[in-house]
């Protein structure tokens, strides 16, 4: 007879029966249930390491057996995210449970969902839950694990024996964390897909429930792991691996993997506030709003959709449905959603009070802190500010104020929401038209507000703006077509009709402007031009006309005032640079000073002679002088380029001297190194450049030519 380490065969048999039905004692085996298939030997599962602890956790609960198919894959499924286990999901302390890879972490489900995903081989708990779950790990969803320590189908227990699927070890209570080095639960497994990962598991909230991050991934990018999902037809993995594309940053590639999962259960509340949440992360806010009332839909009991949805509807600035959704009956509320609820209420209230009675700085203030507060997505706020702006003609500022206005296609809810009285879609063209008016525009302006009127028929405020647009913009139309006819004194009498209805139109005064000139009304017309730029400070045509009016009159310092302002915004416009130089002139005269030599643009001048030098820079405005010799190769390298800048500023005087020719000059201006230049405004230097670059020249002369 053979002997073992001193025993016999049948003393190693006894042994091994005796430590068998210990063991079963121990883990309290019911023999009610089915009986689990044996353990398939070909299974390519590596074992657990001998002494490694089982998974535990923390609760208390009584025992819950666990069914799952023979094979290896039972241990990997479980790990990535398809658990074909019929595990009891269980109430955590808030008493709701918890949508599996929910993106919020949050414990709130969604009954109605999880009713309907039952798959083939899950069997449902004989508990008095009100809903169970298959135990899925993904994303970052909390859910209440088995008390009993499960070892994955194929392994072999640290005594060495193999045990069947689905045996439990009755361990110690205390809480290791897989991964950690304590347990390295899976280690090894072959997951579905082909690949083999590590699940670090950490142990969560004092109910018991804990928390799966898969790892899946890590050794790749986005892409590697995407392609490794495209094959699978499951929903849930889509939606674990859309999480982690999520938690990475990858918003599209998650975006478009909730697709897929919702296209194959579209009924499920859950993917579609994850969905919510990635369009979100994408800026697209409306899109978002449509897919969490969906979820809601869906699921009315579904809490985390509603609180997604207040928040979202917070940020678009329908604060009573925002209301509605974070006061949800039956769900905690959210104290931080309803402070910033409250701030925003409380801004709104007050800018709807200002706008009322006129008080546009108010109404400015007010809604920038509406904004600032939380709702920073609302189109008709950001509006406001426009037409805020508007009223207070900085006409500059509304227009670029307008270029950031949130695009928000309408709510599934929205269509009833009023701001300011009238309802939302509509004050948004309400204020368009109001813009296209003050910038004369007012094609577009009928037709924004006829939209207006068109969504909010009823509206006072809508039905006076769209006749005053239609009004105003027939009378402008009348007066250019008698401007054209040369029929001035009619067409002042039109655009008059017009400002009678739109008292604050800077086109309308410019235009009437221009007819009071060709009548020879230029003090009306100074008057005008005064209007309109009250209105509109930087208006071009109103600046222009302004100038040739008080050149009219001889008012030489109002002119140059005028005329320097317009060489700063039209730097490249030869009339305006030619009327310059002639006010500038005339205004010396006016002054009594001496002035001849007098000329605009043309050739560089040059300098033979020291009267003739202090002559040419006493000249009205500037004058640049290029000290050179002819023998010098940098002189002659930027003489041409002197040229040059003679033909772009014509309204500069440009002189040159050779100080070899010329050395009275030379020693008068304490010149020594050649090229130099020196820039004088009515004959005073200001400033002296020595052997610049061409860029530095350029950079200097046009400086001085405002």
């Amino acid at each position: 007879m053979s002997h073992l380490g001193g025993k016999t065969v049948p003393e190693l048999g006894r042994d091994f029966d005796k430590l068998a039905d210990q063991l079963r004692d121990s883990l309290c085996y019911d023999d009610n249930k089915p009986d689990f298939r044996e353990l398939d030997l070909g299974s390519p599962v590596s074992p657990l390491r001998t002494g490694q602890q089982g998974l535990t956790t923390t609760t208390t609960t009584t025992t819950t057996t666990t069914t799952t198919t023979s094979s290896s894959s039972g241990s990997s499924r479980s790990v990535s995210g398809r658990n074909t286990c019929n595990a009891t999901a269980r109430r955590s302390e808030s008493g709701m449970n918890s949508h599996s890879g929910e993106l919020s972490g949050s414990s709130e489900t969604s009954p109605t969902a999880s009713a309907g995903n039952i798959k083939p081989g899950q069997i449902r708990s004989k508990s008095n839950t009100a809903a169970t779950h298959p135990l899925i790990y993904s994303g970052q969803s909390a859910v209440n694990s088995p008390p009993l320590n499960v070892l994955p189908t194929g392994n072999i227990c640290p005594s060495g024996k193999v045990i069947k699927t689905g045996m439990a070890m009755n361990r110690s209570s205390r809480t290791d964390v897989l991964g950690s080095g304590s347990g390295n639960y899976g280690h090894g497994s072959i997951m579905r897909g082909g690949g083999v990962g590590t699940v670090p598991v950490t142990a969560a909230s004092k109910s018991g429930a804990f928390e799966l991050s898969n790892t899946f991934g890590n050794r790749g990018n986005a892409s590697d792991l995407m392609r490794k999902t495209m094959g699978n037809s499951e929903p849930e993995e889509f939606k674990r691996v859309a999480n982690e594309m999520y938690k990475k940053g990858h918003f599209l590639e998650a975006l478009s993997l909730y697709d897929k999962a919702i296209a194959l259960s579209p009924a499920n509340a859950a993917y579609r506030s994850n969905r919510a949440a990635a369009l979100t992360a994408l800026g697209r806010v409306g899109e978002a709003v449509k897919e969490c009332e969906e979820a809601v839909r869906l699921d009315p009991n579904y809490g985390r959709a509603h609180q997604r949805l207040a928040s979202l509807l917070l940020r678009v600035g329908h604060v009573e449905n925002a209301r509605k959704h974070l006061c949800f009956p039956g769900q905690p509320q959210d104290l931080t959603e309803l402070q910033k609820l409250q701030a925003v209420e409380r801004h709104l209230s007050k800018c709807t009070d200002a706008r009322r009675i006129r008080d546009w700085r108010s109404a400015l203030r007010e809604a920038d802190d509406a904004i600032a507060a939380g709702a920073d997505f609302s189109p008709q706020l950001f509006m406001c500010r426009v037409e805020a702006l508007l009223k207070l003609h900085q006409l500059d500022d509304a227009e670029s104020s307008l270029s950031v206005v949130p695009k928000l296609e309408p709510c599934t809810n929205s269509s009833q929401i009023k701001f300011f009285g009238m309802l939302a879609e509509a004050y948004l063209y309400f204020v368009q038209a109001q813009m296209e008016m003050a910038l004369g525009r007012f094609d577009n302006a009928v037709t924004a507000a006829e939209k207006a009127g068109q969504i909010d028929p009823r509206n006072v405020e809508v039905s006076v703006l769209l006749s005053n647009v239609r009004l105003v913009a027939r009378a402008r139309a009348r007066g250019n077509d008698l401007f054209k006819s040369e029929r001035f004194t009619e067409a002042c009498s039109a655009y008059g009709d017009g400002l009678r209805l739109d008292p604050s139109n800077s086109v309308l005064y410019c235009n009437r402007a221009a007819c009071w000139f060709k009548l020879g009304r230029w003090e009306s017309s100074v008057e005008d031009c005064d209007q309109a730029l009250s209105i509109q400070p930087n208006y071009i045509k109103a600046l222009l006309r302004r100038a040739a009016s008080n050149s009219k009159l001889e008012r030489w310092a109002e002119a140059v005032r005028d005329y320097e302002v317009l060489r700063r915004e039209l730097p490249d416009d030869n009339d305006v640079a030619e009327s310059l130089f002639h006010a500038q002139v005339a205004l010396k005269k006016s002054h009594g000073e001496e002035v001849y030599n007098m000329k605009f643009g043309g050739e560089v001048e040059e300098i033979s002679s020291l009267e003739q030098f202090r002559a040419a820079i006493s000249l009205p405005g500037i004058s640049v002088v290029h000290f050179k010799m002819a023998s010098n190769l940098q002189c002659k390298q930027i003489s041409p380029f002197m040229d040059a800048l003679c033909g772009r500023y014509p309204s500069i005087n440009f002189l040159k001297v050779d100080i070899s020719e010329s050395p009275v000059i030379a020693n008068a201006e304490n010149v020594r190194i050649v090229p130099t230049f020196k820039i004088y405004k009515n004959g005073s230097r200001v400033k002296e450049l020595m052997c610049p670059t061409r860029e530095m020249l350029e950079h200097s002369v046009r400086h001085y030519s405002f």
